[in-house]
């Protein structure tokens, strides 16, 4: 069987924990800043996991991850 490949969009987006979940950045943090109060923008900055509901398609995009 041939090797996957890896999908690289994905792969800039999500890294692997130590415990083996999936942890994600959140989205909304990049531009239209002013709006956005200052507890809201602190809390983007924050990681997080993937949901359950995303994992499966996640690692179909990432094999070796």
């Amino acid at each position: 069987m041939p090797k996957l490949k890896t999908n690289r969009g994905a792969a800039k987006r999500f890294k692997r924990t130590g415990s083996g979940r999936i942890t994600r950045s959140k989205a909304n943090a990049s531009h239209i800043l002013t709006k956005k109060n200052s507890k809201r923008k602190r809390n983007l900055r924050k990681g997080d996991l993937v949901d359950s509901a995303n994992l499966r398609g996640i690692k179909r995009m990432l094999p070796y991850l």
